[in-house]
Formats: structure tokens, sequence, C-alpha cells
């Protein structure tokens, strides 16, 4: 089966510079992969003429005659430039003329017009942002990281459903471990959200481990660690800051004088390893989960390398059913939330600043997808420095 992927071209700090290279990379090495590159047709022809792959077949150019800026207001995107890249490449998985987006623009713009565009599915009244942080055990998926700033109980529970329907599809774990991140432990501790969010996880059919903190996102406690997206964003922006400043002491003082340099050559071969397990550019790529369709958000700053991964990582969520099996872990849980939300007090479920209001859409027929995972890709999670 073609694996058929849009690329905004035009999104991101470089635009075409870096997202057509690493699309022309991407398919040298994905034979079953098509990509339909969506942006101003020129910029996009130039790009594909250096990298000498203007003949490709499995590269398509879709032409788009307006850009979303990294510093558009959600408005503009979403109500004025209605022939942007971004917006056209979503379109053409609406359509059904590919199985996933990527894009290296604006998060906002990106998540509204993909909310609008998309809808969300049946059960989800917010899409929410997922990410894998690096930890000893290898990483632990968190969500959500910034789609969502004030949450309710119930969509913390429906960001649960949707980190075990990611990585039981990523990583063919039936049962992963839930955790609800707090201030402690304790079953009393932390808010009234937080509270009644736990009792939600409990009565629900998920592998509710309990609450966690912080440290144990690192420490691989449990699979995945549901947030609002205010505190998950928070702790992925500190996270970024504590490795680049681990990054850059290790640096100084591998090259403070000549006995360090002789060290540092010494050592190269355990930094090198040290890089791989940690470098953001490996991570890149977050899944925007709850739409009816695929959609990956790569860094804006992310280089060729780096935007690469993002498109594995959309690529990687179509050849394991990502989106069939979120669609059924909601159909298995939704009666056990239901249960345990009746008794919960009404509430006014505000919708998360820059995001339209959509009423959830009716579940997605789609065809399930049980080809296995590119060399080298196999047990891989949806990443990102979103």
């Amino acid at each position: 089966m073609t694996v058929k992927i849009t690329i905004d071209c035009m999104g991101g700090d470089h635009g075409p510079a870096v997202t057509v290279p690493a699309a022309v990379n991407f398919v040298r090495s994905h034979p079953d992969a098509h990509l339909m590159l969506v942006g101003l047709e020129q910029p996009i022809r130039a790009q594909l003429k250096k990298s000498k792959a203007l003949d490709d077949p499995r590269l398509t150019i879709v032409p788009a005659s307006e850009v979303v800026a990294m510093d558009d207001p959600v408005e503009v995107a979403l109500r004025k430039k209605k022939d942007s890249s971004m917006r056209v490449a979503l379109n053409l998985v609406k359509e059904g003329e590919a199985q996933t987006c990527i894009s290296a623009g604006n998060t906002g713009a990106l998540m509204a017009v993909s909310r609008y565009v998309l809808k969300t599915l049946a059960g989800i009244e917010r899409p929410a942002i997922a990410f894998a942080m690096p930890s000893q055990k290898g990483y632990t998926t968190v969500l959500d990281l910034g789609a969502n700033v004030d949450c309710e109980p119930e969509h913390l529970l429906q960001f649960a459903e949707m980190g075990h329907a990611l990585v039981s599809a990523i990583e063919g774990r039936e049962r992963p471990t839930i955790g609800l991140l707090n201030i402690g432990e304790e079953v009393i501790k932390g808010n009234e959200t937080i509270k009644r969010a736990g009792e939600l996880l409990r009565a629900s059919t998920l592998n509710f481990y309990g609450n966690v903190e912080g440290n144990d996102i690192y420490k691989g406690t449990t699979d995945v660690v549901v947030c609002d997206g205010f505190v998950g964003n928070v702790a992925l922006k500190t996270s970024e800051g504590l490795a680049k400043m681990l990054a850059d002491i290790i640096k100084e003082e591998f090259s403070r004088n000549f006995a360090s340099k002789l060290m540092a050559l010494v050592a190269l071969p355990v930094l090198k390893r040290f890089k791989k397990r940690v470098d953001p550019a490996q991570y890149n790529g977050a899944a925007l989960l709850g739409l009816r369709g695929l959609v990956i958000k790569s860094h804006g700053s992310a280089e060729a390398f780096g935007f690469e991964w993002a498109i594995k990582r959309g690529y990687d969520a179509v050849k394991n059913g990502v989106l069939e099996r979120l669609v059924r872990a909601m159909e298995e849980n939704a009666p056990a939330a239901r249960e345990a939300g009746a008794s919960a007090p009404a509430s006014s479920a505000p919708v998360a600043v820059d995001q339209p209001v959509q009423q959830p859409a009716a579940p997605l027929n789609s065809q399930p997808n049980s080809q296995p995972n590119p060399p080298g890709e196999s047990g891989t999670a949806l990443h990102s420095k979103a």
C-alpha cells in the first residue's frame, strides 16, 4: 500500500529550504511513500531542482497561493487565508487524497484550522498535542502540551484514552499504563479537577496507575502521562531548556583546555551515544490527536534532518493504524466514562483559546492497516518539540 502524505512546505522558520530536501530524502528511503508538496510552486520547484528530484513521480507539487506566517493570528489563518499551504494540505487529508499531513507552521493556527477542516472524532471534545519525552526506560508519552489551557476532568479522561490508543498502536502494548500528573501521589492531593479526573480514570477500563509527579516522566514510571495543556507546555519547555543547558555545559567543559579536549576525544563514543539518546531532532513531530485525520506538528525551527523525522512520525502512524485504534479505544471506554461521569457536576467546558468551536463528529469509517513498521522504526513513538 502506498502511504500518501501531504507536506505544508511553506510552514516553519525556513519553509521550502528545509521541508523540500527533507521530503526528497524521505521518499528515497521509503519506496512505498508518495508525498504531495503543497505551497508556492516556484520555490518548491527550485528546491526540487537543487535536490535533483524534479522528475521524481513520488513527489507531486500541489499549488497554494497563500502562506500562514508564524506570527499570524489564528483568525487570519482560519478566515482570511483559505488558500494557504496549511489549509490546502489539510483539505487533501479531508478529501481522502492523503492519509496524514505534516506541518512546521504556526501551532495555534494549525490546531485551529485542523479542527475546523477535519472536525473531531466522536467522543472527543478537544484535540490534544502528544509528545514523547526521553526517560530512563525509553520515553514517556505526555499530553496535552499546549492545545488546551483550561481542562475539565472529562477532557483529561479523553486525553488518557487518546494516549492509550497512540502507545498501543505504535508500541504494540495492549495495556499501556496511564499516570495523572499531580503534585503528589496521594489520592487526596491536587485541585478538584485533578481529583475528579482521577475518579473518572479509576472507573474507566484504562490501565490507570494513579497520580504521578514530574520526575516520574523521566523515570518512565508510566507509559502515558496526562495533564492539561498549561502544565504540559511548561514541563516541555522546562525540559528543553534543561537539555540545552546540560549540552552547553558539557561542550564548554570539554573545550576548556588542551587536556579537556584530549579527554573529549577519548569520551567521543560515549558522547555520541548520549547525543543520539537525547537529540531533539530525533524526537521531532507531535501528533495532534482527536481529529478525523492524522496531523503531525513539526517544530518550527527544525532543520531538514528533524523535519524528516516528523514525516516519519506521520508515516509510522499510518502504517500502525493510529487513527483506527483511537476510534476503537473511544468506543471501548465510552460506556465506563459515561457511567463514571453521570454523577459529575455539569460544567461549561470552556474551549481553549485560539480554537474554533466544533461539535463532535461522527466516527470515521477507516480501513485498518496491518503493515509493519519500516526498517529501523519498529517501536518508535510519535515525538515532538511542539
